[in-house]
This record gives structure tokens, sequence and C-alpha cells, in this order.
């Protein structure tokens, strides 16, 4: 949650709302021949597509964690909350503040984001398909060593060194894999299509090897560091997974859970139908699109309509120019229309 795109919205966010808070009459800055008050401020950020995006993050926050805010635990928020505490170590209080939080309010964020995901996941409805799906890229766990090089020229070194004749992988990995994770043990590991401890271009290259063959280097964007890691895995006990699907029900039905949710089509579905239950009305024009995406629609749109209609009846004298000007309108709100849903798509 505290990637740099976030850590910059929260900045501004909260920079706005609490300018915005002192009321419009106030100065941020005065010069000679001039000032800029807080209304100038708030007026031009309105108009920037982050401004959007950001009103949409806080509206959906809100919605989801006044309907499944209760069903989010304060030991889970804990532990989203120590794991980022742990991944950043001695940088997570100067993170923080960067991104202008105090830790109260990032373990708000991470209740909200918890509420979302619990609204989206009381909605999974695993059918028989669903599960034929997720058994097609299924694969048991399969037992393994690895090591990871941070430089590609020494993984070139590491890897003709443990393909050589008589050479002890465990030790290898011990002295020269950077993975602090395994490394102690000889790079041993455990995974399978449900794990997460080894990156998916792994687990890829991984089950076509038969037990003690060694794999080629697997070059791995690193998502913390946006480097490249090079990974070598030795295979030390693969299994089939067979032709029947039943002793892996358990495990598919995740697969299938976890597909679900990542299907942007499942998400806006579920989304729109929370928001139209909690019934949000955007007041200020200026975000009138800001839930295009998932609603399909627009308040400037339907405020545009209505003003047409008026004008239509108020003006029977001029009826032609009157539906000139209406279908003028109407074009205008669907190209906004258009241009909203596909920034929100982007912003996804």
């Amino acid at each position: 949650m505290l990637k740099k795109k976030i850590m910059l919205g929260a900045v501004f966010a909260m920079t706005l709302l609490s300018l915005t808070a002192c009321g419009g009459s106030k100065d941020i800055a005065t010069m000679k021949g001039g000032k800029i008050t807080v209304e100038d401020f708030y007026n031009k950020a309105k108009t920037q597509q982050s401004s959007k995006q950001i009103v949409q993050s806080m509206i959906l926050g809100k919605v989801f964690e006044e309907k499944y805010g209760d069903q989010v635990k304060d030991s889970e928020v804990k532990k989203k909350f120590d794991e980022t505490k742990k991944q950043y170590g001695g940088q997570f209080k100067s993170a923080l503040k960067s991104a202008g939080y105090t830790e109260a309010y990032y373990k708000e964020q991470i209740r909200q984001q918890l509420a979302i995901q619990k609204g989206l996941e009381k909605q999974v409805k695993i059918t028989n398909e669903d599960l034929k799906s997720a058994w097609k890229s299924f694969h048991p766990e399969v037992s393994a060593q690895i090591i990871v090089i941070d430089d590609k020229a020494k993984a070139d070194e590491v890897l003709k060194e443990v393909k050589a004749e008589g050479a002890d992988f465990a030790k290898i990995a011990k002295e020269k894999s950077v993975d602090t994770k395994t490394k102690s043990n000889g790079g041993r590991v455990k995974f399978g299509s449900t794990s997460t401890n080894v990156p998916s271009e792994v687990q890829t290259a991984a089950f076509s090897l038969k037990n003690d063959e060694i794999s080629e280097i697997i070059n791995v964007s690193n998502p913390q560091t946006h480097q490249s890691q090079y990974y070598i895995v030795k295979m030390i006990k693969n299994k089939s997974k067979g032709n029947s699907m039943k002793p892996y029900t358990a495990q598919l039905k995740e697969i299938a859970k976890q597909n679900k949710l990542k299907d942007q089509a499942f998400q806006q579905k579920i989304i729109a139908k929370v928001l139209k239950e909690a019934n949000v009305k955007i007041s200020d024009s200026a975000f009138s699109d800001v839930l295009a995406a998932y609603t399909g629609t627009s308040s400037s749109s339907s405020a545009k309509k209505s003003s047409s209609k008026s004008s239509t009846k108020s003006s029977s004298s001029s009826e032609a120019s009157s539906s000139t000007t209406e279908e003028s309108s109407s074009t205008e709100a669907s190209s906004e229309e258009a241009s909203t849903e596909s920034s929100s798509s982007e912003a996804q």
C-alpha cells in the first residue's frame, strides 16, 4: 500500500482535505500584485486526473468499510501493518512521513482495503467450470532447491558451477545465493500452484523439471526493487497431478476464488452493486464521472439531460433550436463518459 503512486496520492489528498476544511477564503500564499487562496487551489486541483482517482478511492473505501468493515478483524489489520513495517525495516517511519500518513491513518487505509476484499470475496460463487479452468494450470506441491543471484554474469558462472559433475548444489546455494530465506538451508523450498513464496516464472520453469534436473537461468523482476534477479532451480521431487481433481478440491477452489477476485469484470460488477446499494451521490460536478467505470453513467450527463428537458419546455417559441441544443449536450456527455471510463480503467 505504500507504493510510490499511493504515497503521492496520500500526500495530495491530505493536503487538499486539510486546506479545504479551513474554508475557501483562507490564503495559502500572498505576493506583490496577488494571492493564492484555498479556493484557487481547490479549483485547480480538482481538474487533475489524480484528484479524481483519489476521490474514487475514498468513496470506495468508505462505502465498503460501512458495509463490510465489521467483518475485518483488528488482528488482520495488525498483520498487514506489521508485514509492511517489516518490509521497510528502519525506513518505515520515514516512509509513513513521506506518504503523509500517521500509523493510525495508515491502519485505517488497511482496514478499508480489507473491507473491499471482504466485500468481493463475499460475492464469489465457484462453479464446476471454474474448477475445471483452475485444474488446467494446477500443479501439486514440489520439493526443490533454488539459488538467487543479482548479477547476470555471476548467475552464468554459478550455473556452470552447479551443473559441473559432482557439484554440491546445497553448498553452492549457501555460499552464492542472495535469498536470505533459503540460502542457510541449502536453497531448499517447497511450492505449488497456490504458493506465493517463489515467483510464478520460477514455478512455471520448475514444474517442467524432472527429479535432479537443473533449470537454465530464470530472469525475474523483483517487485520491491524493480531490479532483475536470476534464479537457478534444482528439482528434488516433482509429482504429477494425475487425472483426478478430487484429491485437490480445496486447492482448486482457492485458485478459482483468486482468479475471480482478479477478474476486472467481476470486480466492476460487485463494486457497482455495492455503490448502488449505498446510494452514492456526487455533489461536486468536477467529480461527477469518478464512478462511471462501475456505474456506466455519470451524474453530469443526467444533469445535462435534465437541463435540456427544462430548456425545451420553457422555450416553446424556439423548439427546433432547443432540440439541436439537447442533441449537442447529449453527445458531449457521452464523450465525457467514454473518456472517464478509459481513465478509470487505467487507474485500476
